[in-house]
């Protein structure tokens, strides 16, 4: 039986969650029909498309994410604010992988794209985290591409269960962070270090 007052929000969490459970790549407009007891055509109702569809739970992870790590940094600074961002990453990553991988590969070119938004605030509050740091606006793109490729790659081998020998994958994180650490601080501007 179809289910009545059926909104788009309830499509895209339905899809989200879809995505954590069977994976990324599993996330079909038939699938989600299916979960959510209706035909597939009444999905048009809700979304253009599948990649319409996609768009909708990245830029529902991207919002998440966001506000996660929003709240993590909170009145933290330096090694404590990296510390927090990277944890809140970490465990949103592992906990929503299907979802997380959404994010991957959404171009962003309309500034009224609600995922341009999203990734906006979260990056906003990468950057003001790194300006912690005394990273300068001319050096913001490369820091937080570094980050944002250290903690990916981290945590989606996590999430795939990609650290199978003998030594604890938290100390190895903990170490991770630390070398990030010593390194943001090596490139923070002169003013910083003198302030410092």
């Amino acid at each position: 039986m179809p289910r009545a007052g059926l909104s788009s929000q309830d499509v895209v969490a339905a899809a989200a969650e879809l995505a954590d459970e069977a994976g990324y790549q599993e996330l079909t407009m038939g699938r989600v029909a299916q979960r959510l007891g209706i035909r597939t055509p009444s999905l048009y109702k809700h979304v253009d498309d599948l990649a319409d569809l996609r768009r909708r739970v990245a830029t529902q992870a991207v919002t998440e994410l966001g506000e996660a790590v929003r709240d993590a940094l909170q009145g933290r600074a330096g090694l404590d604010a990296l510390t927090a961002t990277l944890t809140t990453i970490r465990a949103y990553v592992t906990v929503h992988p299907g979802r997380y991988a959404a994010t991957t590969g959404q171009q962003l070119t309309d500034p009224a794209d609600p995922l341009v938004t999203a990734t906006t605030r979260l990056l906003g509050s990468i950057a003001a985290m790194l300006r912690g740091y005394g990273i300068a606006d001319t050096e913001m793109n490369h820091a937080i591409r570094t980050l944002r490729c250290t903690i990916h790659g981290y945590a989606a081998l996590q999430a795939a269960d990609g650290f199978q020998w003998s030594a604890d994958a938290d100390e190895s994180f903990g170490w991770m962070i630390r070398f990030l650490d010593r390194g943001l601080r090596t490139m923070c501007t002169p003013a910083a270090n003198a302030a410092g």
